[in-house]
């Protein structure tokens, strides 16, 4: 209401008579006696000197103040002195000392408990993360310890950590000669970094390159139907027929037609691939020549269907409903030379480890066997399975390292050393295990889903991180089966469709390097 800066009785006059004016609304002698007051307000306020507003005095000449006050002497300046130190860390190892950023093993673990909801969006971001967290560390820590800690470049042993963690004085750092005329905007420590080798970003398609047909394809999880010869030929079990399929020329060739009453349990082919064996349904196994279409021998022995085969050089192996196992010497005329008993129920999985000295073996009384080539009792019991076993495979890059499966129940893939009989790792997946294979070519193994997600999963070995997660199969990813150059797969479902994948890289070669490229490769992608 009043207005000092700009001084005069009109103004001050006029917001009188306003006060006045509502104050005598309400009529009678508090009316008048407010309008003494005011008048008397006036006077004082006209009779106060008048001063400008500066530093000093400015709290008193606030619109909230009811009475000047006289002017005071400005304070004397003094220089602000506070007690607070901030001390300077740029020599220090900020991760060594404060573990602001997370290693790597942390940043694994935190993507692999969301790998299920973001896999593939995950697998587009890591490189590009991996290169920034890159730079950003050599930035702010230094690239002298980070260089170091990759084992890039070809530096000395870089300096011991600061005892110290609070300094007063911080270190100048080197001086670069060619920084004033650089047209980058990092320093030449991380131009050397990102110019370093790195490996090559490995992208694996979700699309499977090939689909085919397989009319009458069983959905039975206890069966074998798929399998890829050292021959390049896919064999298939289709109702009472068994069909080739040429993966070199797309030819599709009919091997066989059992008898109406009788119908394919499982295929598997020779070492050499150019010999078949089949089960049945009446518990025969015959092996058939490939190339000329022919029945060689018919060996019996089991009372009940052969869901599962095995090779080991001229040894074939055999498990059967009726809870046996045989082996098969094709060399000789008898049926069979041994019979290992140990399971209670159906024999559902069975694989000769790769020195052929060990013959794992699951069931669906849920038991996981290992038997060597003398003893026909099991050598080693496991027993921590909770659904039956069908999925098990061999590592080829350890020795003795075992991979199996757990059906719905169980859901879980489980690591054994058959050599000191310890169980390695757990890894629960969350659908039910129906295939295991490793690649020949990397450390990674591969695993098909039955209920309830009907997934394939690229593991990487021994982390167990999810490299990849292909869907497509609508019904339960019940077949596997391994190409000679171990880079493709192909699985085979209920939904009767055989689907190739390409998710292992090629071989290694003398002249081949991993680490082919750098990371200004995807540097253009950091924004």
């Amino acid at each position: 209401v009043l207005n000092l800066k700009s001084g005069g009785k009109k103004e001050v006059g006029a917001a009188v008579y306003g006060v006045q004016q509502a104050s005598g609304a309400s009529g009678g002698d508090a009316g008048a006696e407010m309008g003494d007051m005011d008048a008397i307000y006036e006077a004082r306020i006209l009779a106060s000197p008048r001063r400008p507003v500066t530093e000093s005095n400015r709290d008193a000449h606030t619109p909230n103040s009811a009475q000047a006050s006289p002017a005071r002497s400005p304070l004397p300046k003094r220089d602000v002195i506070s007690d607070r130190f901030i001390p300077s860390r740029r020599g220090g190892n900020l991760q060594a000392s404060f573990a602001l950023l997370p290693d790597e093993q942390a940043r694994k673990a935190h993507n692999a408990r969301n790998a299920n909801n973001e896999a593939e969006s995950s697998e587009s971001k890591e490189p590009v993360l991996d290169a920034y967290s890159l730079l950003l560390k050599s930035e702010l820590l230094g690239c002298d310890a980070l260089a170091m800690e990759k084992g890039l470049g070809d530096r000395g042993p870089a300096s011991p950590l600061q005892k110290n963690l609070f300094r007063f004085k911080s270190s100048r750092p080197g001086r670069d000669e060619n920084a004033p005329y650089s047209r980058s905007p990092v320093g030449m420590d991380s131009q050397r970094l990102l110019s370093s080798p790195r490996a090559q970003i490995r992208k694996i398609s979700t699309v499977p390159y090939k689909v085919l047909d397989a009319p009458a394809l069983q959905d039975d999880f206890y069966l074998n139907l798929v399998d890829w010869s050292s021959l390049n030929v896919l064999a298939v079990g289709l109702g009472t027929c068994v069909y080739l399929w040429s993966a070199c020329s797309s030819k599709v060739t009919k091997l066989c037609d059992l008898a109406p009453e009788d119908t394919v349990t499982s295929v598997s082919w020779t070492g050499r691939g150019t010999h078949l064996a089949v089960g049945t349904t009446t518990g025969e196994v015959q092996i058939w020549e490939a190339n000329k279409c022919a029945k060689l021998r018919t060996m019996s022995g089991h009372q009940a269907r052969v869901g599962t085969l095995s090779w080991s050089g001229n040894t074939l192996s055999s498990g059967s409903r009726d809870r046996s196992i045989l082996h098969h010497d094709v060399r000789v005329p008898q049926q069979y030379t041994a019979r290992l008993t140990g399971h209670r129920q159906e024999v559902c999985g069975l694989k000769w480890s790769f020195d052929g000295q060990q013959l794992a073996s699951g069931g669906n009384d849920n038991k996981l066997y290992v038997w060597n080539t003398h003893a026909t009792t099991p050598v080693l019991r496991f027993n921590d399975h909770n659904a039956a076993v069908k999925a098990i495979a061999w590592s080829p890059h350890q020795n003795g390292l075992l991979s199996s499966g757990g059906g719905t129940a169980d859901r879980c893939i489980r690591f054994w050393n058959t050599q000191t009989a310890d169980a390695l790792n757990c890894i629960d997946t969350g659908s039910q295990v129906c295939n295991l294979a490793w690649s020949k070519n990397v450390n990674e193994l591969v695993s098909t889903h039955g209920y309830s997600q009907n997934q394939i999963v690229v593991w990487k070995y021994p982390t167990m991180s999810k490299v990849a997660t292909l869907t497509g199969h609508t019904l339960r990813v019940l077949y596997l089966a391994l190409s000679p150059d171990s880079q493709t797969i192909v699985t085979g479902a209920g939904d009767e469709t055989l689907r190739f994948w390409n998710i292992f890289p090629g071989p290694k070669t003398k002249g081949d390097s991993v680490e082919s490229s750098s990371l200004l490769d995807v540097s253009s992608k950091i924004r």
